[in-house]
């Protein structure tokens, strides 16, 4: 299995970052990546899949929003060249952007018919290929050195010619927040299993009874981490939604359906995922993010900072 491509979702406005959202797009938010410079969020997604070996990439965005994406990105290129000439860091993300805008194609999300349905939106870009898919409001940092949290799923996926869902052992209290599943140990793959059953966002009683895997510590459940690896065959499923009707065509359903049809494993990535739209979700993946990279040393420093002075408030 050989992945090139990937499918980024950004096509809801960001209800949860009001009023931001209601003035730029939520996937623009500026961000200080590992390499310290200054991203819109979306662009740091993006890169997560290009380091790790996919080649072309699809936005589902709402109507209107690729042309806008173009114009940001290409007016940040162009003030880049023009405001900072011969400064390193500028040539550097002005070449960023440049590669990003010459690998990038949009499909819209004409309706807003669920989460399912924005996948769907990608099936002429994907064709009969499988690909990665990503969420455009998701941050990831891997705890692997040179190893991106992506890189790691597409090299299982690559191994086991199947789809691989990204996970993480969660404690009990936030598997609401999350798709859960449940599955076997893979023999002598630490971290991988064979997938039986997935809970979209499960009651702690729900899980309990359904969704235990044996070999986790007390109280945590495999919760998926926001990136999969996919292949063709889930465009069909969800299109037997839409077929039926559906006005919120689901995801989860489809992966479940999915794993009972054909080859479908979890891994356990080495590394977080930062999802924005919570509530001090855009601090927790900036702080991630400068602990990770350059910034590491002057991002603690304003961590101890910042404590001491609550701290003397208190």
């Amino acid at each position: 299995m050989k992945i090139k491509k990937a499918v980024i979702t950004a096509a809801a406005r960001g209800q949860r970052l009001y009023p931001v959202a209601d003035t730029i797009q939520k996937a623009m938010l500026p961000v200080v990546d590992v390499d310290g410079l200054h991203k819109p969020t979306i662009q740091i997604i993006a890169e997560e899949a290009f380091g790790s070996g996919i080649e072309e990439l699809c936005v589902v965005c709402a109507p209107g929003d690729g042309a806008r994406y173009v114009a940001a990105f290409t007016s940040l290129r162009d003030n880049l060249i023009k405001t900072y000439q011969n400064v390193d860091w500028a040539r550097q993300q002005a070449e960023k952007i440049d590669h990003l805008l010459s690998r990038l194609q949009f499909a819209e999300q004409t309706e807003a018919l669920g989460y399912g349905h924005a996948v769907y939106c990608a099936r002429e870009f994907v064709g009969n290929e499988p690909f990665l898919l990503l969420l455009g409001d998701y941050l990831y940092v891997s705890n692997m050195a040179g190893k991106r949290c992506a890189a790691q799923v597409l090299e299982l996926a690559t191994q086991q010619d199947c789809a691989v869902a990204a996970v993480n052992p969660t404690i009990e209290h936030q598997i609401s927040r999350y798709g859960t599943l449940t599955g076997k140990h893979v023999a002598g793959q630490a971290g991988v299993y064979q997938i039986d059953h997935i809970i979209e966002k499960p009651s702690l009683s729900t899980a309990e009874l359904e969704l235990q895997t044996p070999g986790l510590r007390a109280g945590y459940y495999l919760c998926f981490f926001g990136m999969h690896v996919l292949t063709p065959g889930i465009f069909g499923i969800l299109q037997k939604q839409l077929d039926a009707g559906s006005t919120n065509v689901l995801l989860t359903p489809a992966l479940q359906e999915l794993a009972a049809t054909e080859k479908y494993l979890a891994l356990e990535v080495r590394g977080n995922r930062y999802d924005l739209s919570r509530p001090h979700g855009l601090l927790r993946a900036q702080l991630a993010l400068g602990l990770a990279g350059e910034a590491h040393d002057e991002t603690l420093t304003t961590m101890v900072e910042l404590l001491a002075e609550a701290n003397t408030r208190k």
